[in-house]
């Protein structure tokens, strides 16, 4: 018998009632019947298809292989492994060293040497999701406000609102710039907020893990930073590398722009980036996430709080091995782009042929669907509409643009790297069937 939500005489704290965990979005809605009827190439062929989850799987069997070829990777791959008391028994807040050098010089290596890191500003936290909460807490106070560009990861609304009682205030962005963030944008979400009396702390970007799959340029970055600046507020980057991008030149990180024009120390404290391994490397169940910081004095304190979302010492271990074999990490970061991209092209190519166009992107675990001419009404209603037939008939879980805070509607996004070349094409086909009894039902 599963637990629901259900009425209780037993008070529970404000943080426990609250809805500002957003469970309630479409998205999570796409997730559950997902999770009820999940389908499966041989046993459930007319389930649900997860497309709502930017998860990277098309690189495992390189990760797989390696761990059969290198059982010293785990401190349990051989009896008496070398190392497995001092793992067992103690780490402190700032983690292994081992593996705070060898994920700076992953970092680095991905990024073909254009910024540098430094391991002793890495702080080490159980996921993204644990960095960018982390983070909040400590650029802000409750009642504060960060901005976000829309359209943006349903879950931030959990994620930096929920425990930490800060507010998020949309950046809104449209389809007429391809969702760029514009200086004027920020202005105005910034003018917003400070008229709901809110203080703002902080802008945080997602690049390029923002539901659109594109990356931000270099100018509008640039921006940014200037804007964060003039107003004396930080600039969180949420950011992900070559698990999302088809050639590292087409990735900007902001600690590139940093160090290229040099700016002064006022700039670059103000500037932190989170980073993690669920994207890259396809390891979201490993919980690995990192927080950089130029700030002294928050790298201290994200130390200090980083105590309630450590990393396991095995897995430092295993990663800190795998991430300091280079010819591992440079045929990886290679294949797996290469992969990306074939599943990109895949999918692009086969919802145009069914006459839906995307978002040009750059970034390969999803993509954004312009539905709005299929739509009965140019409403958030009339998004929904259509995203519901297709959940419940098509049996697709895709994101609903409403879900990311997209003020147009009839944008979707779509994940395509948490599934078999087989899985996508049956979507594929589900979809052009779709296309198909709309244009039938409109002549």
């Amino acid at each position: 018998m599963g637990i629901e939500n259900e009425q209780s005489c037993v008070q529970l704290s404000k943080i426990a009632i609250s809805e500002t965990h957003g469970e309630n979005s479409p998205y999570f809605a796409g997730w559950k019947a997902y999770d009820e009827n999940p389908y499966h190439e041989l046993t459930n062929s007319s389930g649900v298809i997860q497309m709502g989850l930017a998860e990277n799987q098309v690189s495992f069997d390189l990760l797989e292989k390696y761990l059969e070829e290198h059982p010293e990777a785990s401190t349990w791959g051989e009896k008496g492994a070398p190392g497995f008391r001092e793992n067992a028994l103690f780490q402190d807040y700032h983690g292994l060293k081992s593996f705070r050098i060898a994920m700076a010089n992953f970092m680095e290596q991905i990024r073909g040497g254009r910024a540098k890191f430094d391991h002793e500003r890495i702080v080490l936290t159980a996921g993204a999701t644990a960095a960018n909460e982390l983070l909040t807490f400590i650029i802000a106070n409750p009642g504060d406000a960060l901005l976000v560009p829309t359209p943006y990861y349903p879950g931030f609304d959990r994620d930096l609102r929920w425990r930490t009682g800060v507010n998020i205030v949309p950046i809104q962005c449209d389809g007429s710039n391809n969702f760029q963030i514009t200086p004027q944008a920020l202005e105005s979400a910034y003018k917003e907020a400070e008229s709901m009396n809110m203080k703002v702390s902080g802008v945080l970007i997602t690049n390029p893990s923002n539901p659109l799959g594109a990356t931000i340029q270099r100018s509008v970055l640039e921006q940014i930073i200037d804007f964060t600046t003039r107003k004396n507020i930080h600039l969180v980057s949420d950011e992900i590398y070559s698990g999302s991008v088809f050639t590292s030149s087409e990735f900007i990180s902001v600690a590139e722009i940093l160090e290229s024009k040099n700016y002064p120390k006022n700039v670059a404290e103000r500037v932190h980036i989170v980073y993690s391994l669920s994207k890259d490397l396809g390891l979201p169940g490993f919980r690995v996430g990192t927080i950089y910081s130029y700030n002294d004095n928050v790298v201290i304190t994200a130390r200090r709080m980083s105590s309630f979302s450590l990393i396991s010492s095995e897995t430092q271990h295993l990663l800190a091995t795998m991430l300091s074999d280079k010819e591992f990490t440079e045929n990886y970061i290679k294949i797996n782009r290469e992969r990306l991209k074939k599943r990109y092209e895949m999918i692009i190519e086969g919802l145009r042929n069914v006459g839906i166009e995307c978002l040009k992107g750059n970034a390969g675990l999803f993509c954004w669907m312009n539905l709005s001419p299929y739509l009965k009404e140019q409403s958030k209603e009339g998004e929904l509409e259509i995203w519901n037939d297709i959940l419940n008939e098509v049996k697709l879980n895709i994101s609903p643009g409403c879900s990311c805070h997209c003020t147009q509607p009839g944008w979707f996004r779509v994940c395509f790297a948490n599934m078999s070349e087989h899985t996508l094409q049956v979507a594929l086909e589900r979809i052009r069937k779709f296309m198909d009894r709309i244009r039938t039902k409109n002549i």
